[in-house]
C-alpha cells in the first residue's frame, strides 16, 4: 500500500478542495493518506481583516499541520499552493525551507513526488508554479509523477503538469473537469508509487 501525503496551502479553500479531490482519488486507489496543510504565516492583520481569509483558517482548524515527520513517513508527497506572481505562496516555501536536515541525510530520496496549484486569473503562472514546486523534488532525489494525458479527460483540464484551476478571483470553487483532473492525479500517484514500492 503506498502512503501518500498531500500538503497543501490554501488561502481562500480552492486549493484545498483541490486536495481534497487528490485524497480522494489516492484513497480510490488504496493509497492510505494524510491531508496536511501547512502553517500559517501570514501575520493576523492580514487574514483578520479578510473575512474569506479568516473563514476559510476558521473552517479547516482541524486539518493538521505538515512536518518532516509526514515526509518521512509518505512514500508519495504531493504539494499544492496557489500562485503567488508565478511562484508557490511563501507558507508553503517556508515549509519546504525547513526540511534541510531530511535532505542531509537522504531521507527523501527515491520517493514520488507531484504538484497542483490554482490562480486567479486565467494564465496567471499555473505551469511555472508547479514546476517550482516540483525544483524541491529534483533537490530531493525525488521521481515526479505528473498526470500526463493518460486519459481523455485530462485534454479538457489542458494541463499535463499538474492539476490547476482558475478561481476568477475567488468567485468560483473548483469544477467538474478540475475535480475529475485532482481525482486522477491522486489515483495516478498513489497506482504508482505502490507499482514502484513493489518492483
Amino acid at each position: 500500500m503506498a502512503k501518500v501525503a498531500i500538503i497543501y496551502y490554501s488561502q481562500t479553500g480552492t486549493t484545498h478542495l483541490l486536495a481534497k479531490a487528490i485524497e480522494e482519488g489516492a484513497k480510490a486507489a488504496g493509497a492510505e493518506t494524510r491531508l496536511l496543510k501547512v502553517k500559517e504565516t501570514a501575520p493576523d492583520e492580514l487574514w483578520g481583516n479578510n473575512p474569506v481569509w479568516k473563514q476559510h483558517i476558521e473552517e479547516t482548524s482541524g486539518v493538521p499541520e505538515a512536518s518532516n515527520d509526514d515526509l518521512e513517513w509518505a512514500d508519495a508527497i504531493i504539494f499544492g499552493s496557489p500562485t503567488r506572481y508565478g511562484l508557490p505562496a511563501a507558507q508553503i516555501k517556508s515549509f519546504i525551507d525547513q526540511t534541510g536536515a531530511l535532505w542531509a541525510k537522504g531521507a527523501l530520496t527515491d520517493k514520488i513526488g507531484s504538484s497542483f496549484t490554482s490562480t486567479a486569473t486565467l494564465h496567471g503562472g499555473q505551469e511555472a508554479t508547479i514546476l517550482a514546486l516540483n525544483t524541491a523534488f529534483y533537490h530531493w532525489g525525488m521521481l515526479i509523477v505528473s498526470p500526463g494525458y493518460v486519459e481523455p479527460s485530462q485534454f479538457q483540464s489542458g494541463n499535463p503538469y499538474g492539476t490547476s484551476f482558475t478561481s476568477q478571483n475567488g468567485k468560483l470553487d473548483p469544477d467538474e473537469i478540475a475535480v475529475t483532473a485532482a481525482k486522477l492525479q491522486g489515483r495516478r500517484v498513489a497506482e504508482i508509487t505502490a507499482r514502484f514500492k513493489g518492483a
